[in-house]
Order: structure tokens, then sequence, then C-alpha cells
């Protein structure tokens, strides 16, 4: 596998990655609660399920997902409930201010275990990234070389982009947290955010395969 694939391959998924979307929403908002620090968990929780979802496309349950509509719209619909529920969930929240204080009590009320999973849970819902991971692993796979080091080369660099990313929306959350300091900026932030979510779920469930 040449630098030029490997630097092609690095930059098709980190454009990729970085585009906002679930996951990246939730990045930011966990940024903006918990702290960069602590939304370490939820990276974590994000990256096991792209992991997961990498491995299943190389599997090639993809194709079959491709195929399933069935199995798709299933998958689908159930991520986009769950982010519709964030949502919702976000808006009925109590006031939410963001100084710094708030901050750090939030950090104490909400587990890593639930970051973690909450994280994990929008990923999966999103069907959508295996059909990626399937299109895209066959163009930088050499099928002249070793098959198991390419995949690893490929998941590896992948598994890196991916927590870059999704920390970088995390320090983006916890600027943000200087900007919006007091409790009036903080509740309709919240609702734009719980407002997004809801969106995002509704998009979701929308959108065609």
């Amino acid at each position: 596998m040449s630098l030029n694939f490997i630097l092609l391959y690095a930059t098709t998924v980190f454009v990729a990655s970085i585009i906002p979307g679930p996951s990246m929403l939730l990045a930011l908002t966990h940024g903006m609660q918990h702290g960069a620090k602590r939304t370490v968990a939820s990276a974590m929780g994000n990256l096991t399920v792209t992991l997961m979802q990498a491995s299943i496309s190389i599997a090639g349950l993809g194709a079959v997902l491709m195929a399933s509509e069935n199995i798709f719209q299933i998958i689908k619909w159930a991520g986009a409930a769950y982010l519709i529920y964030i949502g919702i969930s976000i808006l009925r929240a109590p006031k939410m201010s963001l100084s710094k204080t708030q901050l750090n009590l939030s950090t104490n009320i909400k587990s890593l275990k639930k970051m973690y999973l909450q994280a994990a849970l929008v990923t999966a819902g999103n069907p959508k990234a295996i059909i990626f991971f399937t299109a895209i692993y066959p163009q930088f796979i050499d099928p002249g070389k070793a098959y198991f080091s390419q995949l690893c080369i490929l998941l590896s660099i992948g598994a890196i982009i991916a927590f870059g990313c999704f920390m970088i929306y995390a320090m983006g959350g916890q600027k943000i947290v200087a900007l919006f300091s007091d409790a009036t900026a903080g509740k309709y932030l919240k609702r734009i955010i719980g407002g997004t979510f809801i969106g995002a779920g509704i998009g979701l469930a929308l959108s065609n395969k």
C-alpha cells in the first residue's frame, strides 16, 4: 500500500467523519455539558461502534444490508427514534446554565458509562456507515498484497481519524461554554441543540436509502 493511497484514504475518511452529523452533534453537546476530558468516554463509544461497523462491512454483511431494504429500514428507524428521544430529553431537561460551575456539576451527574453508551447507540443508529465502509474499503485494497495487514492499516487510520474528529467537536463544545456563560443563553442554546437532534432524527427517518 503506497503512501499516496494511505493519504488519499485518510483524507476521504476525515472529510466523511468531520461533516456535521448526529455523532458530531453529540460530541459537541457532551463537550459543552461535561467538558472535553470526560467526553473521551463518548468518543470511545463512537469509536467502538465505528470499528464494529467497519468489521461488519469487511465481513461482507454490508452487501447484505444494501440488498435488504427491510433490515436497513429497521436500523434506520431505530436510530431516528433514538435521535428524536435525545432531542426531547434535552428540551425537557432543567434549565441548563453553561457556566463553568454548572459544567463541573453536570459532569458529576452523568456517568462516563452513560456517555459511552449514548455515543455508541447514536453511532449504531446510522446504517449508512456500514454501506460507506463497504464502498470505500475495496477502493484501497491491493489484491496482490497481504489482505489482513492492509485491513489493519486501514482500520487503525480510520480509528485515529474518527476519535480525532469526535474530540475536535468536543473541544469546540467546551469553548462554547465560555461564549454562552449565562442561563438565558443556555436556555436558547438548549432549544437549538434539542431541536437539531429532533430534526436529524426526522431527516434520517425520511431519507432515501
